[in-house]
């Protein structure tokens, strides 16, 4: 396999920052989204990847063997920095962090692929006050070299999919996250107890990603409750899998505003293997992946963005619908997405309805192949799907 050069991650300097003000950090993220190679970078004290059956059992037996390690450190650095790898696989641990944060002996970075097990248990210490939440995601488009449309939504944006040229191996790889990772590893930690129903349901949630989600018509596809349906997405929500996108359902005209919300996958590549697709699409195929990339962008700026905001959708059941919609407490701007170079008046139909509608909205954008931005209407322009960063960012 090809040897694999550092991507250089955006987060890597928020990281920096927070530690040099001597703060403690939780990093979630999914698997292989860059996690443990952006820590390695960081010349940690003392970095204990519980992911080891050995190392996590020794925890496990003897809590107190984490407080005596950092002590042995001495007087290397007034503040050493620990790194706790997958700290969901033994919770209880957060609470001796915490002891050891209060004492103000070490300074920690705590990485996890779920958050289950600790967003589940009701005796799991988050640490309230004592840490920075982050969250690290596959790259944006800002953060790959050369990216190309074609192969983000075919193959998504996991760091390790993007260094590797060779796309047999790139086939590979995320067959391989799809069985190992979310077939077996997620299933095992939810204690799912019919996998063959859970197997199905992975194929048809990667298939449905980007659609409202109808529980009832999955459940007598699948075969299982409407409950049991709601949890699976539930686990695959707790353990980073898909983003869960709501709706705007507040309106002075309107009464019948869809209220139920959307899931889209983590990663473009892993869902279309999830759902078992080839990477020959149609063309209407194809205008449905990139309206749920443009998505995946827009959420994963949100987590970057100094401006802070949540990503929405609206939508009328009788009439007219914008695929996202960015709410900054303030303000909102609605964003369609159309798969073309060419964009015109006729593309743009929903988005006057909504900035009519709400008269707190600024401007409205068209997010397409267009070569460069332009002004389609008094308050719309279309942009370039590779300037998405720079605008939301």
């Amino acid at each position: 396999m090809e040897c694999m050069h550092y991507i250089t991650r955006l987060q890597e300097e928020k990281i920096k920052k927070i530690i040099d003000q001597k703060k403690s950090i939780l990093l979630l993220g999914p698997r292989q989204t860059g996690k443990s190679t952006l820590i390695n970078r960081l010349q940690a004290d003392l970095v204990i990847s519980l992911v080891k059956p050995e190392l996590r059992q020794r925890y496990e037996k003897n809590l107190s063997l984490l407080e005596g390690e950092v002590l042995a450190l001495g007087n290397k650095r007034k503040t050493p920095l620990i790194v706790i790898d997958e700290v969901q696989k033994v919770p209880v641990i957060m609470d001796v962090v915490q002891n050891i944060i209060d004492d103000k002996k070490a300074g920690f970075i705590l990485t996890g692929s779920s958050a289950r097990k600790l967003r589940r248990g009701s005796d799991v210490n988050l640490l309230p006050g004592r840490v920075i939440s982050l969250r690290l995601d596959p790259l944006i488009v800002n953060e790959i070299p050369s990216s190309q449309l074609m192969h983000l939504l075919m193959y998504g944006s996991l760091p390790e999919i993007i260094t590797i040229k060779n796309q047999n191996q790139k086939e590979e790889l995320l067959e391989s996250y799809v069985t190992t990772y979310l077939e077996e590893e997620v299933r095992s930690e939810a204690v799912v107890r019919n996998v063959g129903s859970f197997a199905r349901f992975l194929e048809l949630s990667a298939s449905e990603s980007g659609s409202i989600i109808n529980l009832r018509k999955l459940s007598q596809e699948i075969g299982v409750a409407h409950t049991t349906i709601n949890a699976y997405y539930e686990i695959l929500e707790d353990c980073l899998i898909i983003e869960r996108v709501e709706p705007i359902t507040k309106s002075k005209t309107r009464k019948k505003l869809t209220k139920a919300h959307k899931y889209l996958f983590f990663d473009m590549g892993v869902r279309r293997v999830a759902a078992r697709e080839g990477s020959h699409q149609s063309r209407e195929n194809l205008g449905k992946l990139f309206e749920q990339f443009i998505g995946l962008e827009l959420i994963r700026c949100s987590r970057l963005s100094k401006k802070r905001f949540k990503v929405c959708f609206w939508r009328d059941p009788d009439g007219p619908e914008v695929d996202w919609v960015i709410d900054d407490g303030n303000t909102y701007t609605p964003v369609e997405t159309k798969w073309t170079d060419t964009p015109s008046k006729s593309d743009i139909k929903h988005l006057k309805v909504f900035l009519n509608e709400y008269k707190n909205s600024k401007f409205g954008y068209v997010i397409c192949q267009t070569p460069r931005k332009l002004l389609l209407d008094e308050k719309i322009f279309a942009i370039p799907w590779q300037e998405i960063n720079n605008v939301f960012l």
